[in-house]
């Protein structure tokens, strides 16, 4: 569903990100990891049609971004800043939403009211958005990225702002849209919620690709058989940040693409005992 192809973004002399190949499946929930600075929210960005890539090409369910507006269609996106409109109630930005979504009549109203519902947020939908509270903001963003029900979403840190009660929901929504089969690419700096959530995981560093495989694949490659995720990731960035020459990518140890089997069929064993 998400294919990055020798993707790289420059701004003027600056690498932002470098020769970047992912392949996430249908049905995976695809953790992508790194510390400040390493190109998350510029891969992200590219993902979602908000920047071209200086080379290489983003497809989302085989389409390029770049040339398909049906590749925009079936994306939904949350950003890192929750963006809404101020003087508009919670319902009427996600009609306003629906609208721009080709959702009218009843089917915009059944949406709306549909994650209204799954978000819990009767309490306050009719209140003007600029009363709302960041983690409330929040919420609302998700249920805008969900109206049309997108195969594929894209959210860059997920949880600022959301009480426990808010994170738990946005969890359980997680797991679930992955059993049905969509596709997710997650941003997070939460490492404890990528290590319960995510089948596969990715970790990039300077924008590069450092490593990309399941936790247990993480850990071969290390052979580190019962470290943290967290220790990983240390141990990683640390390793990137030591590396010889700013523009020489070192190769990646872990397979890109999801191996036979994964991903598409459903979330992890591990996933699935979590939940």
């Amino acid at each position: 569903m998400i294919e990055l192809v020798n993707v790289t973004k420059r701004f003027g002399t600056r690498v932002a990100v470098c020769d970047l190949n992912l392949f996430v499946a249908a049905g995976e929930l695809f953790a992508f990891l790194g510390p400040n600075g390493a190109g998350k929210t510029t891969t992200i960005k590219m993902l979602v049609g908000l920047l071209r890539p200086t080379q290489g090409d983003v497809r989302i369910g085989g389409q390029s971004v770049a040339d398909s507006r049906r590749a925009n269609q079936i994306v939904g996106y949350v950003p890192d800043q929750p963006f809404v409109y101020d003087k508009l109630s919670g319902r009427e930005f996600l009609e306003f939403v629906a609208g721009l979504r080709g959702m009218s009549g009843e089917t915009g109203a059944a949406a709306v009211q549909a994650q209204v519902e799954a978000f819990e947020l009767g309490e306050f939908v009719d209140d003007l958005a600029e009363s709302y509270s960041h983690g409330m903001k929040q919420r609302l963003v998700f249920a805008a990225a969900l109206l049309h029900d997108p195969p594929v979403l894209v959210i860059d840190e997920p949880m600022v702002g959301l009480d426990p009660r808010s994170a738990r929901l946005v969890k359980d929504l997680l797991r679930a849209r992955a059993r049905r089969g969509k596709c997710i690419f997650l941003s997070t700096h939460l490492l404890d919620m990528a290590e319960e959530l995510a089948d596969r995981i990715a970790i990039v560093d300077r924008g590069r690709l450092r490593c990309c495989g399941t936790l247990a694949e993480l850990r071969e490659q290390l052979a580190r058989e019962h470290t943290s995720l967290e220790q990983m990731f240390l141990e990683i960035t640390a390793a990137g940040a030591a590396a010889v020459g700013d523009n020489c990518c070192p190769a990646a140890a872990m397979p890109v693409k999801p191996a036979e089997g994964s991903g598409g069929d459903g979330p992890s064993e591990r996933t699935r005992r979590s939940s």
